[in-house]
């Protein structure tokens, strides 16, 4: 059982990196505030659930789309603000969202929500089908994201990451495809929220503070940005290293930041990013076609 649950964990972490790989990513968007659509996700969960008895299905598809159209607004007051300016931003919304569940009653505030079991046609899920929803739901988001990467906007994406006065050149509107990046990556945030809200069983404003959006981004970028195999990895090397480490628990938080630290340093590709070590080996590894003969 322990198993089962440290791996819900890891499953629903990986979904909130793939979540905020679509804006950071292939938009190229700093946000350090991801957390925050999480909350979103998980606090409409527990009002509908816990307050109103709307059933699981209608609460996962609300949660996300709320978070969605809150992540669009966030786009649109983004577009104001570039780089430093919208990390900060994205920061500062986090705050501001956490502050709203924390005070304002009918939030919980410190108190929290109390969500109710999860039941699917009337029967209790327990943890096992419980995974087996997270991991469902992540083959949706990386499907999703694969055929979107080779979309025309998976390409528009790309393009402003790489170069946006380049992408405007090109007739490519930036502004809008920013705004759809803010509110593909949030609405996948609330999806993930809300099966996080039904997991806990319980939930404070305390679970959604920027720390987490600290780890959120930390899973993509250890993994490696712009892909879709890095968020998966980076959730599960980054998820796993606080279990791994329990045995010195009292150290576990500086070893976490030393190894984002090497990352950093050594391999700021990623684990399986364009140009690290493991991309390099795979293209080594990948036979050569051979040419036709003159």
């Amino acid at each position: 059982m322990y198993g089962i649950v440290v791996a819900i964990n890891v499953g629903i972490f990986a979904i909130l990196a793939l979540s905020v790989n679509i804006i950071t990513g292939y938009a190229g968007q700093p946000n350090l505030g991801q957390a925050s659509f999480f909350g979103i996700g998980a606090y409409t969960t527990a009002i509908l659930a816990g307050k109103y008895g709307v059933g699981f299905l209608p609460s996962l598809i609300i949660s996300g789309f709320i978070a969605g159209i809150v992540g669009l607004l966030l786009g649109l007051a983004s577009l104001r603000v570039r780089d430093d300016f919208l990390a900060i931003t994205t920061i500062g919304f986090n705050f501001v969202v956490v502050a709203i569940f924390q005070y304002v009653p009918f939030f919980g505030a410190s108190m929290g929500l109390s969500i109710p079991p999860l039941k699917l046609f009337g029967y209790p899920v327990g943890y096992v089908g419980l995974f087996i929803i997270i991991l469902l739901l992540m083959l949706l988001v990386i499907l999703f994201t694969k055929r979107m990467e080779r979309s025309w906007i998976g390409i528009a994406l790309v393009s402003i990451r790489n170069n946006e006065e380049a992408a405007e050149s090109l007739g490519i509107d930036t502004r809008k495809f920013k705004v759809i990046s803010f509110g593909i990556g949030t609405l996948i945030a609330g999806f993930a929220g809300s099966v996080y809200a039904y997991y806990m069983g319980f939930i404070m404003s305390y679970n959604f503070q920027f720390m987490t959006s600290i780890t959120i981004l930390s899973m993509a970028v250890v993994g490696g940005l712009g892909t879709i195999a890095g968020p998966i990895i980076g959730a599960i090397v980054l998820g796993l290293a606080p279990e791994i480490f329990r045995f010195v628990s009292d150290y576990r938080l500086l070893i976490y930041g030393a190894i984002l630290i090497l990352m950093m340093s050594f391999q700021p590709q990623g684990l399986v990013g364009d140009g690290s070590i493991f991309a390099n080996i795979v293209r080594k590894l990948r036979p050569k076609t051979s040419g036709v003969d003159q």
